[in-house]
Formats: structure tokens, C-alpha cells, sequence
């Protein structure tokens, strides 16, 4: 079992505070079995008792009669011990129609620390701040990272593993399936399948599955290349697919209430603003690209794009991607520690390249730290202040 401790962290330092833990993220990326490492932790390293924790999965059919709201309340409740802290686990609570009602009266328990897990689009973050209007704090949690994914071949190169890593998937499981690669395409099938017919199709009442399916390929094929939903329209009409820019609207909308796919909007370096026109798009797998498309060629670098966009979101960052003046800067990342600037490029040994690469970050007159990730191992290197470094390395060093 992979420690996924970047989440462990996250969760360790809100325990027993007044806040509901929110855990969500694309199905199968983990969740529960995070659940059961923090439970694992208490128990071991903090010195709770097994009593002291209830866990109830939503999902599981023995838990059925619970998705009424007063009666999983009660549920709970009964079992509370009353001279101790109790740790309450909840596993896919929207689940249960009105849970917060269950959730707020537990809440309001001094011996409680709730925490809740989520991922479909019955549940998105406007509505939970709705629902739970300032009570709770959102972990949002992805599948493997790079680093997560080495730590299951520690004797495997980088670059072999990177390979196996796009190839084969991020999602956990994939690892217990290694090298069948037709046994991870059914697994993968089986996740964008519950994805698309449970969370998708069933709660947003979609009626044209293969439209939203064909919407969800071109988003795949295109990953990385700024696109509009006009010229998304505009491309599967001529294809012979008509079909309405409010509609493909609605089918990207979905896909990422559901975690499956991430929008970086275009920021306006400059000006310092977010603009209205031209989005790119990633997915939350690269392994999920190979399940929709098959062996279709793809380009590396926009790949290499998807893996550092998801990496920079699991560390916490705000992304866009940056317009200077007529050029592009694939990554502006904001976080606590203030702005970075990042190009992403598969190798930047010919000089014509590097010089394509290093104008968009020349052409910025502030002083945030600005770096070039590429896959060429070469000793590290600055230009006029711009770092080089190997993605492998920044990868495996978060």
C-alpha cells in the first residue's frame, strides 16, 4: 500500500479542529484507502481505540438503509462514546440526500472530528460551500503522483518508470496489474464507464451519450492546445456531429464536476487578469487518454504539459497558462509562496527550441522565480536567471 503523505500531512494537521474534513477527487484515486491509512495512524502513532472510530461506506450495499439522512445520523449517533474523541468516517456521502443535515448535528459535538469523502458531480465544491457554509476545508486529492508511482519500483530508471507511468495509468490499482496491459484497459474502461453512466449520464439527465463520449475524445485528442467550445462545435459538425456550443458546454461542464477533466484559463501576465476567450484542457490520467483513443500518436510535449499542470495542482497551486504581449507561457503557477512561471518542452538541446522556449519567460519583466522543465539530462543551467531542470528530478523532488 502506497503512504499517500502528502495527504496524510493535510489531514494530520486538521485533526480535532472545528472543521469537517472534505476528501474529494475522481473515483478510484484513493480515497478510501486514505481513509483507512489515517484510521491506521491513529490507532498506531496517536493512541486512539478502535472504538473511538466509526467508517461507513456509502457505496456498500450492507450500509443501504443508512442513505437517509436521520437514520445514518442515528446510526452514528448510538455508537458515539461519550467520555472520549470520536473519529467519524463517512466514504461518498452525497450518497444520502440532505447529508448535511446529518453532517451539521454531528458537527455541532464537541467529542466529534468528522471527516467526509466525495466524487461525482452530484456534489461539486460550490455546493458543499453551500451546504456546509463555512465548516468545512476541501482536500482535494488526484491518483498517483510520479513520486507516489516510483515508490513502487524504487529499482525501475525515471525515465522507464515515466513511460510505465503514462502507459499504464496513475490510478492505484494499475499498479497490481502491471504489464497486462489488456487487463488495466478494463479497469480503466471500468472507471470512465461509472464515471460517465453513473456520475455524468444518471445525475445530469444526459440523453445523447455517444455526443458527450465524442466530446470527451476531442478534449483527450487536444489536450495541452488551447481550445474554444466554438471550435469544438465547429470541428464535430463538419465531422458530421452537429452539435451546439451550449451543449458542448455542458458535456465539458460535467466532466469536470466529476474530477475526469481540469480547465487552465488564459491569464494575462501583464495586465493581470484572468481572460474570457481560449482554455486548455487536461486530464486527470494520461492512461484514461490511451483508453479513449487507443494508439493514437500523441504529442509527448502536451503529455509532459498534462503531467507537471496535475503536479503543480497537487501542490497546491492556482494554474493558468500565461499570455505576455503576442506569446504563451505554458504554466503561471500561484501559491502561498507567491508566483512561478514554467515552460514545459520534451528537450530543448537545439538551439532553436531553447530559444522559442526561453522567449515568453524573457519577455517578463518581474522578478518570480521562472523555470524550464524538460527531459534532457543535462547539468543545471540558468539563462539570463531562467532555470533549467530536469522534470524527472522536480517530479520525484515534490
Amino acid at each position: 500500500m502506497i503512504e499517500r503523505t502528502i495527504y496524510l500531512e493535510k489531514l494530520l494537521g486538521f485533526k480535532d479542529k472545528q472543521l469537517i474534513k472534505i476528501i474529494t477527487g475522481v473515483r478510484r484515486c484513493g480515497k478510501s484507502t486514505l481513509l483507512e491509512l489515517y484510521q491506521k495512524k491513529l490507532i498506531e502513532e496517536m493512541g486512539i481505540e478502535k472504538r473511538q472510530i466509526q467508517s461507513i461506506n456509502l457505496e456498500m450495499p450492507e450500509y443501504r438503509e443508512l442513505l437517509v439522512w436521520d437514520k445514518l445520523y442515528d446510526y452514528i449517533n448510538s455508537r458515539l462514546i461519550d467520555d472520549k474523541k470520536n473519529y467519524i468516517f463517512i466514504d461518498e456521502i452525497q450518497n444520502a440526500p440532505d447529508f448535511q443535515r446529518a453532517a451539521d448535528g454531528l458537527f455541532i459535538k464537541n467529542n466529534v472530528d468528522l471527516y467526509l469523502t466525495g466524487s461525482n458531480s452530484k456534489m461539486q465544491s460550490g455546493e458543499w460551500a453551500t451546504l456546509l457554509s463555512g465548516r468545512y476545508v476541501e482536500i482535494q486529492m488526484f491518483p498517483l503522483s510520479f513520486k507516489e508511482y516510483s515508490s513502487a519500483y524504487p529499482n525501475v530508471s525515471a525515465p522507464e518508470n515515466f513511460k510505465r507511468y503514462l502507459e499504464e495509468s496513475s490510478f492505484p490499482y494499475a499498479i497490481e496489474l502491471s504489464g497486462r496491459s489488456a487487463q488495466i484497459r478494463d479497469y480503466l474502461g471500468g472507471i470512465y464507464n461509472t464515471i460517465v453512466l453513473k456520475d455524468i449520464v444518471e445525475n445530469k439527465k444526459i440523453r445523447d451519450i455517444s455526443r458527450l463520449e465524442m466530446t470527451a475524445r476531442f478534449i483527450a485528442d487536444n489536450i495541452g492546445n488551447l481550445t474554444s467550445i466554438k471550435k469544438i462545435s465547429d470541428t464535430m459538425t463538419s465531422d458530421g456531429v452537429k452539435i451546439l456550443p451550449l451543449t458542448i458546454e455542458s458535456y465539458i461542464d460535467a466532466l469536470r464536476d466529476s474530477y475526469i477533466l481540469y480547465r487552465a484559463s488564459r491569464y494575462d501576465v501583464k495586465g493581470k487578469k484572468l481572460l474570457q476567450t481560449l482554455d486548455k484542457y487536461y486530464l486527470i490520467d494520461i492512461g484514461l487518454r490511451y483508453y479513449l483513443l487507443g494508439d493514437k500518436e500523441a504529442d509527448s510535449g502536451r503529455i509532459l504539459e498534462n503531467i507537471v499542470y496535475l503536479e503543480l495542482l497537487r501542490r497546491d497551486y492556482k494554474v493558468s497558462v500565461g499570455k505576455v504581449a503576442d506569446k504563451e507561457v505554458d504554466f503561471v503557477a500561484e501559491g502561498l509562496d507567491g508566483t512561478q512561471y514554467y515552460q514545459v518542452a520534451d528537450t530543448i538541446l537545439d538551439k532553436s527550441i531553447l530559444a522559442r522556449e526561453l522567449a515568453p519567460l524573457n519577455a517578463i519583466h518581474d522578478h518570480n522565480p521562472k523555470f524550464i522543465l524538460t527531459k534532457d539530462y543535462e547539468p543545471r543551467t540558468a539563462y539570463n536567471g531562467i532555470k533549467q531542470v530536469n522534470v524527472f528530478e522536480w517530479l520525484l523532488k515534490g
